[in-house]
């Protein structure tokens, strides 16, 4: 069928081993270095680099260490990879009910080189940067060679050369001539040791699983396990709601033109019960998504039952309590039994997005129910008639809307009215002022949906991960969802992007549906941003990238105007460096936000970094004796550097 379209382009087709001839099949995983298409004649296509993985409610975080991550890609192309693509390069949001999964979170961020607010992740980000640039620099010899020459360097070490009309088995470097293409990738595949290798009559020192690009073939311009890239810690800044003082639970403020109007929190109830006309009955359990067709998470399930007076004398004479059995279900069930009525609800938490045959997967119930405990045994549900009513009333009326928030019956919420289930609130908040991305904090929620002016937030769920799980990162080694995961013992999402672009200057709207109880008072709007940047770079640290450059596209001569080291810092953009908390060039011990001096120190670190920093969005340091002095002869010398980042409209700074 792809071919008959007749596009007039190739047709790509990820993990696919059976592809047709003319239809390129692609690889998705990890790792896609040792992928081969099912004919010589197709290029290798690594259509998803899976660099973070998704992530699930009541789970920890996902991260993939971008020195892992560069070691796949580096070795992808060294082995002959033509294409490679980022899965997720930019994090996203499910906004509204489109997460999938089932149980996937509201923010899709992924452990992406940019997030979900747009805001970079680094060292992610920079460091891929740079490793791009780097395999850029190799382009003249790659495209030259048919394929790579192999050479074997160690028991875990390889090479892999590219150029056109090249032997180099046996050679060394002074053999080449003069307009001879030639680019090399060295990989140590070893997890636990660093090698030391001989190629071209030159040593090499390998970090263990990582991979060396020389684009001359003599010098290293970078390991993917050498990180010079900057590290960032986002926060989300507080903003509203504000406190009028202390002992006065928070509320939201609007700006009016004459002065701050304190607005309370509004509720409204949910109702447990049939709500319109619009409900049917049948006999026996029909499957929630053929009746929702996906217009609702909820589906209402009522039936009558009958319980006499022996039952309950049974349940009090032999202490047992009846329960309600159910073969199979998904996701979520909520059980309400009032006398003889039983009520059942049966919420989705996002649709099976992948695997064969999903459109069969269904929600809901599958099997039988009964309920057990009963004198003369089990009562069975399944064949009784069931009256079914798709939603929620609120959602019917769109109380989430602007124009139709009134058509509700909405009460004062009391500042000490105790958590609700299956109730909504609305307020009204101003938008902060400035650029940064806007989150929405639910950490004082349970379960349940928000909406800002009509927009779908989606999904939140305050549920807690396991505390058991994140231990130590080590990237070296193959990578797995379930390695260096973080944020254990923390509700997965607390946070919820809003976009800028769904907001007034003030009085916007925010309503929450929530189904489990929570406390609608302590909701805050936040700003996202990095407020503390890192970085740690030494003298062995290769030049950065922008320092070398192809004198000739049509010759394999790579030119570099300065060997010597650099640290680039930069805040997002709006925002400049208000101070330097640590410096030291030296022997500094320690990591982001934990460095220490170490016995050797440059005195002068601080006032260097500061003169060159502060003040300004980036900046770039030597990484130099020239720049510091030399405060320890024979020691190879690191610069570790720690700054603050502010807004740039509120520093007082006239200049970035």
């Amino acid at each position: 069928m792809a071919l008959a379209l007749d596009a007039g382009v190739p047709w790509v087709m990820c993990k696919q081993t059976d592809a047709p001839e003319n239809i390129i099949d692609a690889c998705n995983a990890y790792y896609c270095d040792g992928f081969k298409p099912n004919s010589p004649k197709k290029p290798i296509f690594w259509t998803e680099d899976w660099d973070g993985w998704y992530t699930t409610w009541g789970g920890s975080l996902p991260h993939r260490p971008v020195e892992d991550l560069a070691f796949a890609v580096a070795h992808f192309f060294q082995r002959g990879g033509s294409f490679q693509n980022y899965y997720m390069y930019f994090g996203g949001t499910n906004f509204g009910r489109t997460s999938g999964g089932p149980f996937y979170i509201t923010s899709y961020d992924y452990d992406a080189p940019i997030d979900e607010y747009g805001l970079l992740s680094e060292p992610k980000w920079g460091h891929l940067k740079d490793l791009h640039a780097a395999i850029k620099l190799c382009e003249p010899a790659v495209v030259a060679a048919d394929s790579a020459q192999y050479i074997k360097l160690g028991p875990k070490q390889e090479a892999h050369v590219y150029g056109g009309n090249l032997h180099i088995q046996g050679m060394d470097f002074s053999q080449f001539g003069s307009q001879s293409r030639c680019s090399a990738f060295l990989a140590n595949i070893d997890e636990r040791q660093t090698a030391t290798v001989r190629f071209l009559g030159q040593s090499f020192t390998l970090p263990p699983w990582s991979v060396s690009i020389l684009p001359d073939c003599r010098n290293t311009v970078f390991n993917t396990a050498k990180v010079a890239a900057q590290t960032h810690f986002k926060t989300a800044e507080y903003v509203l709601p504000l406190f009028s003082n202390s002992s006065v639970p928070a509320r939201f403020i609007v700006q009016n033109e004459d002065s701050p109007q304190s607005t309370s929190w509004m509720t409204a109830k949910e109702p447990i019960s049939l709500w319109s006309e619009e409900n049917f009955t049948v006999k026996g359990i029909l499957e929630h998504l053929n009746v929702t067709k996906d217009e609702s998470d909820y589906l209402w399930y009522f039936t009558r039952i009958y319980v006499s007076d022996d039952d309950i004398a049974f349940w009090e004479k032999n202490k047992v309590s009846p329960a309600v059995s159910i073969d199979s279900m998904r996701d979520v069930l909520r059980v309400f039994i009032n006398g003889q009525l039983t009520v059942l609800l049966s919420q989705t938490v996002g649709l099976q997005n992948y695997g064969a045959f999903l459109e069969r997967d269904g929600a809901g119930f599958k099997g039988q129910i009964k309920l057990t405990g009963f004198k003369n045994g089990d009562m069975d549900l399944s064949n009784l008639s069931w009256t079914y009513q798709v939603g929620l009333k609120g959602e019917f009326l769109k109380v989430h809307t602007t124009g139709d928030t009134e058509k509700y019956e909405w009460f004062d919420l009391a500042v000490d009215a105790i958590p609700s289930t299956f109730t909504w609130y609305k307020t009204f908040f101003d938008a902060p002022a400035g650029d940064d991305p806007v989150a929405l904090d639910l950490g004082s929620m349970g379960k349940g949906q928000a909406w800002v002016n009509g927009h779908h937030i989606g999904r939140y769920w305050t549920i807690v991960s396991p505390k058991d799980g994140c231990r130590s990162c080590d990237y070296r080694g193959a990578y797995n969802s379930r390695k260096c995961r973080t944020n254990c013992g923390n509700p997965t999402q607390t946070w919820y992007h809003v976009p800028r672009a769904w907001l007034e200057a003030s009085n916007n709207l925010l309503v929450v549906f929530e189904e489990t109880g929570g406390n609608p008072f302590e909701i805050s709007v936040k700003l996202r941003s990095a407020k503390a940047i890192c970085a740690q770079v030494s003298e062995s640290h290769y030049p950065p990238l922008r320092k070398w450059s192809q004198a000739d596209l049509n010759g394999w001569n790579i030119s570099r105007n300065d060997m010597t080291p650099e640290m680039h810092l930069k805040c997002q953009d709006g925002h400049i460096m208000s101070s330097v908390e640590f410096a030291s060039y030296g022997t500094p011990k320690g990591s982001c936000q934990k460095f220490s001096r170490g016995n050797c120190h440059a005195s002068n670190s601080s006032s260097v970094v500061t003169e060159a920093c502060q003040g300004k969005n980036s900046c770039n340091i030597t990484i130099s004796n020239a720049v510091f002095g030399d405060p320890c002869r024979g020691v190879i010398k690191t610069l570790a550097v720690e700054a603050r980042c502010i807004s740039s409209s509120n520093s007082g700074y006239s200049h970035y």
